[in-house]
């Protein structure tokens, strides 16, 4: 009896540990080594997760769906904005009550999650340091607009060229290998978030933001944002070498009604869907994309920050992506604030994270209201719970666990490389696009001939573009040293004269005195365009929040360039601007217009090199150049009725077409030729082929285009779109033979039901150097019966 019950009392006890053993086990996981399994690097990135949260509350939770920006970015906000400034400015990162200090608190307690704006390695190691004092020890991950290169680094990181500048280059592969060497330069210094690439298609010039865009054509953007995924993040972005990327702005803001940034956009579900939203599709199920910014604007009277249908509905459950949500800069609470639609801040808050909302870009109160709302059944738990998976599933994939920290003493060694500098210069290169040459490029027999170079453009940083801190000046090539750097070697010899290195500081007296200077030069070089530079924010012509009201040059330039015009001598134009430049009379008269865009740190060498024959211009417009501001909306995807009839005083031809660049080279094409004349149905594939013959004695690169016109269609299309492109080299006298993959993607549209799918029917195959009419060369194939992509569910 007596030894039943010590029987029975002891599986009782054992009973009762195998319970405390569980329960410890589920509350207070331990790893192999005896520590929180979370911090076990070789745990599974799940369990990892599942074990982190389960020992966070919903307030550490919240603050992990929390970002602010850095705390020398807030004293620099502080010193800039007088005491009645305070509560009007919530654009330049300070926090109304909040000092540096209590910010660094914050974080110190775990109450933040994420940083912006953080621009020195050291600065990234203390706030990773107040991280680490937190109880669950979480790192941080920290963003930076790393746009074209690490540039808003402020230490002297590698300037590529500006992402429009990029796209001209036609070159998917190059793009692929600035981005991972971006990656590398980002990691080194502190970073390891970026809001890039910005796939907005452009469909309106007057926005400031064209230079920080892949241009007009969603093949081309989904392409080039592709490639910048890719090279940033990797396969897996795990290790640390690599980061995570952000696609932006969802969706349209770049076709807003006035061309403001910002400013209501207004089209149909079919614009969206056929322009706007291919090239995020793509980026989610081809390139794994992990992070997406909504947009600023509204869309057909829905603000970005609470569109459920397009965060949720569409690229979630659809299109499948698995990444997070993060808000442009301030926008929930500009969803009460500017859009009107909510009652405050707390009620943005709500409307915002049920349709989907992870992050708040950025400031205090949003963690506060996410805990309200929650404990109100306002929003789910499991809402949150989501989000929070997402943000440290990448703090654990890019190795912040294991360490959150740089060395300061390599940063050096590993950013503005000579490997990296070679592939910034050979990306302004190919993306330098010449727009004219009557017979005067490339420069010869200049031996003792004299150069006068003048113009806003000429000797400055504004080559660099919008989101670059200023840079060492040993770290950057202007236009007017690149063609001095040459001088010796080609015997000939230069005069600049500053006219004003901002558009708006040309004077009158300045005009004068370059006309003067002028007089006794052999050669006219005019550096004119637009400044995006955001660190001379008041003397800005484009870029981000300054757009524009017209596509002509800003201040006295023309004003300039006319008096330079009467000496009758011959005038090279180079345009350094991330937006277009519409000046018909300029490039009239000019012997040869040079379009730079915003080269980048090398610009001022590849310009140089260009002009004096060294590099063969391939660049190509990524987007059409109007005659005039009254022509838009002007795009070469157009629907086959947008020019029927005419203007009364202007022509209904652009100034130049997309697609298009001069070469030193005389190339030409084939008539294309098909693999077979019918696509037969999902998987198939027909594949076009072109010879591209150099009828000259320059070696040169062409960009073979491809182009797709559906012949009949049961909703209209455009009468061509760009589906293929492919650059090549060829040699004088040599002919190169490129192919070309058709795919059903590359024929399909949107059905009734928004139903991605190929219809029955013809469609014409164009192949040419430019999408002008005149460029193209023609073949037909055929498809017989209906494929379908992607079916709504």
């Amino acid at each position: 009896m007596i030894r039943n019950v010590f029987k029975y009392l002891s599986l009782i006890i054992v009973s009762a540990a195998l319970l405390v053993s569980c329960s410890e086990i589920k509350s207070n996981t331990k790893s192999a080594s005896g520590g929180r399994l979370y911090q076990d690097a070789s745990a599974s990135v799940e369990d990892r997760i599942d074990d982190l949260m389960s020992r966070m509350t919903l307030e550490d939770k919240a603050a992990q769906m929390s970002q602010y920006v850095g705390l020398e970015h807030m004293k620099q906000a502080l010193g800039d904005l007088t005491e009645e400034e305070l509560d009007k400015n919530d654009a330049k990162g300070f926090y109304p009550g909040f000092k540096t200090t209590d910010i660094a608190q914050l974080t110190r307690e775990g109450k933040i999650g994420s940083f912006l704006h953080v621009l020195t390695a050291k600065e990234a190691n203390e706030l990773q340091k107040l991280a680490q004092e937190s109880p669950l020890q979480i790192p941080l991950l920290i963003g930076i607009d790393a746009i074209h290169g690490n540039a808003y680094y402020e230490g002297g990181a590698t300037v590529y060229p500006t992402p429009i500048t990029q796209a001209a280059t036609f070159d998917d592969a190059l793009m692929v290998k600035a981005s991972v060497q971006t990656a590398k330069e980002m990691r080194a210094t502190g970073t390891q978030w970026t809001f890039t690439p910005n796939i907005d298609v452009l469909r309106d010039p007057r926005w400031g933001r064209t230079g920080e865009t892949f241009g007009e054509d969603p093949f081309l953007v989904g392409n080039m944002g592709i490639a910048s995924i890719k090279g940033l993040q990797g396969d897996d972005f795990s290790g640390y070498d690599k980061v995570i990327t952000c696609a932006k702005h969802l969706i349209a803001g770049s076709q807003s009604i006035n061309g403001l940034n910002a400013s209501p956009t207004d089209v149909s579900k079919r614009t969206l869907f056929e322009i706007f939203l291919p090239p995020y599709k793509r980026a989610v199920q081809e390139a794994n994309v992990y992070s997406i910014m909504a947009a600023h604007n509204e869309v057909n009277g829905m603000p970005g920050h609470m569109d459920e249908y397009m965060m949720t509905d569409l690229m979630r459950d659809r299109w499948g992506f698995d990444g997070f949500y993060v808000s442009d800069w301030n926008d929930i609470s500009r969803i009460a604030k500017w859009h009107h639609v909510a009652k405050d801040f707390k009620e943005s808050v709500e409307f915002s994270v049920n349709a989907g909302m992870d992050m708040n870009m950025h400031g205090p109160f949003f963690q506060d209201y996410v805990v309200e709302l929650v404990n109100e059944g306002k929003i789910e738990a499991s809402r949150v719970d989501d989000a929070v998976r997402k943000i440290l599933e990448a703090k654990f994939r890019l190795g912040l666990f294991e360490n959150p920290f740089i060395d300061l003493e390599s940063v050096k060694t590993k950013i503005f490389t000579k490997e990296h500098q070679a592939t910034a210069l050979e990306q302004a290169r190919k993306g330098i696009v010449l727009q004219k040459n009557a017979g005067l490029l490339p420069l010869k027999n200049l031996k003792g001939k004299k150069l006068f170079i003048t113009g806003p453009n000429a000797h400055n940083m504004t080559t660099l573009g919008d989101w670059t801190s200023p840079q060492p000046k040993e770290n950057y090539i202007t236009i007017k040293e690149g063609l001095d750097n040459l001088a010796d070697k080609y015997g000939y010899f230069t005069e600049y004269y500053d006219c004003g290195q901002r558009s708006k500081w040309i004077t009158d007296e300045n005009i004068a005195t370059a006309k003067r200077k002028a007089l006794n030069a052999d050669i006219l070089v005019l550096v004119l365009g637009e400044n995006s530079y955001r660190h001379d924010w008041k003397n800005k012509t484009t870029g981000e929040n300054i757009d524009r009201a017209t596509l002509g040059l800003s201040g006295n330039q023309m004003k300039l360039a006319n008096k330079i015009f009467e000496l009758n001598k011959p005038v090279i134009v180079v345009y350094v601007s991330g937006s277009p430049v519409a000046e018909p009379w300029l490039e009239q008269r000019a012997k040869a217009v040079v379009n730079a865009w915003e080269p980048g740190a090398f610009g001022g060498q590849a310009v140089a090199e260009i002009l004096m024959g060294e590099v063969n211009p391939s660049g190509k417009l990524p987007l059409t150049i109007p005659r005039s501001v009254g022509q838009l909306q002007m795009v070469y995807n157009h629907k086959p009725t947008a020019y029927i009839h005419k203007y009364n005083t202007e022509k209904k031809v652009p100034l130049h077409p997309f697609g298009f660049g001069l070469s030193y080279s005389k190339f030409e094409f084939s008539e294309p030729t098909v693999s077979k004349a019918e696509f037969a149905g999902l998987d198939d594939s027909i594949t076009v082929t072109v010879d591209v013959k150099n009828n000259s004695d320059v070696d040169g690169e062409e960009v073979v285009q491809m182009y797709i016109r559906d012949n009949r269609s049961s909703y209209t299309r455009p009468v061509k779109e760009l589906k293929g492109y492919k650059r090549v080299f060829v040699k004088a006298g040599e002919t190169k033979t490129v192919e070309i993959p058709i795919s059903a993607e590359s024929l399909a549209m949107y059905d009734k039901d928004f139903n991605f799918v190929v219809e029955p029917g013809e469609f014409t195959i164009m192949t040419g150097n430019s999408s002008e009419n005149k460029a193209l060369k023609e073949a037909i194939i055929s498809v017989s019966k209906l494929i379908t992509l992607d079916k709504v569910k």
